[in-house]
């Protein structure tokens, strides 16, 4: 499952549910934890489905809620091989006498 539609009213996001199980796809319904929000009543709710993204932003338009198209991170890179010392650019000088 990866789409997500936000939803700030419970039965909206619970509506969204039965429409998008009723077409045949998961939906799961969670809280969404917003930053700053100490109030558990504040929280919106999120539905996280494997519905194509166009069925889950029609069925958000119709319910208002907001479709949640935040990419997912990239992914890591391999370490950098980094000298462990300088590089010698010119060549050591003899003892000139």
């Amino acid at each position: 499952m990866s789409a997500r539609g936000i939803f700030f009213e419970e039965d909206d996001a619970r509506s969204a549910i039965a429409r998008l199980r009723r077409e045949g796809y998961d939906a799961e319904l969670a809280r969404e934890r917003l930053a700053g929000e100490d109030d558990d009543e504040d929280h919106p709710w999120a539905v996280v489905t494997d519905a194509p993204d166009l069925l889950l932003e029609l069925v958000v338009d119709d319910l208002d809620g907001w479709f949640d198209d935040e990419e997912p991170a990239a992914p890591a890179l391999p370490p950098l091989d980094l000298p462990s010392a300088p590089k010698r650019i010119k060549r050591p000088q003899d003892d000139v006498q």
